[in-house]
């Protein structure tokens, strides 16, 4: 019976390239990061204004809706008004054959209720009148408003629109490529990096060393712990910021070097 043939492992990155391919992946975040610099706070203006446009609609029709009760209320009213009206017509004419006391006195109670709901149905109608009055205003200025934030909204997207087009393949290309750099990376290892990144406020995760201190956080690094970067045996993060340390012979970076201060000896004064 025949074998089945294994799965072949992917050859597993020395720590000298793995430090170089975290390096080259820093390099295509942090020129994607400068790319998302360029639209600056377009993005989140965008978002604002988008917000505040859909706010103010549904402000205006909650408004509009507001005066459509209160028209119903008005007309309710006036038909209260008219039915009351009716009402106190009829009482009136019962007057005039009243056989008691008693039954004119009733139908005088009547008349007045439906005086009084006249009265109030009228007190109603004005406050409603007046209270659509408001929201009819209201609906005018958050209509304006509508408009000009629209306005502001087109103007802010066209101009995030032209930035993005710009820099749209540019972008994409370096995303495709880091994507691809990553999968050469041993997930523990690019989780870290990441997180690093995540937590750093400049965005770096690996940095190189300059003049003996972290090109993160500026503080010395010991001799042997210089040493031991520069061996690149093992992956070794600063003490101090945490972030990964990589030697820049090996970043392919060239740096100046380091000038020692001149050291000035006085001379002894000859004795007389």
């Amino acid at each position: 019976m025949a074998k089945e043939p294994k799965n072949i492992e992917p050859k597993e990155l020395t720590v000298e390239q793995k430090l170089k391919a975290l390096f080259q992946l820093q390099t295509m975040l942090s020129d994607i990061d400068k790319i998302k610099t360029l639209r600056g706070e377009l993005p989140l203006e965008v978002q604002d204004l988008e917000d505040e446009v859909a706010g103010l609609s549904t402000r205006i029709d909650k408004i509009k809706t507001d005066v459509e009760e209160l028209k119903s209320a008005i007309a309710s009213k006036k038909i209260e008004i008219e039915t009351a009206k009716a009402a106190i017509e009829k009482y009136q004419s019962q007057q005039e054959n009243v056989r008691n006391n008693r039954e004119y006195d009733f139908l005088s109670k009547e008349i007045e209720f439906q005086t009084l709901e006249v009265e109030l149905c009228e007190k109603r109608i004005k406050e409603f009148t007046a209270e659509e009055k408001i929201k009819s205003e209201e609906i005018l200025s958050s209509t304006t408003a509508l408009e000009e934030r629209q306005k502001d909204l087109e103007q802010k997207r066209s101009e995030l629109d032209e930035i993005t087009a710009e820099t749209r393949q540019e972008e994409e290309k370096l995303r495709e490529k880091a994507k691809n750099l990553e999968t050469t990376i041993e997930p523990r290892l690019l989780q870290s990096f990441k997180r690093i990144r995540k937590n750093s406020r400049n965005g770096l995760g690996i940095v190189y060393v300059q003049r003996d201190a972290c090109g993160g956080c500026f503080n010395k690094i010991p001799p042997q712990r210089q040493l031991d970067i520069r061996s690149r045996k093992k992956i070794i993060v600063c003490e101090y910021c945490g972030r990964i340390m990589i030697d820049p012979e090996l970043a392919g970076i060239n740096l100046e070097p380091k000038v020692e201060p001149e050291t000035k000896t006085k001379g002894k004064k000859e004795k007389k």
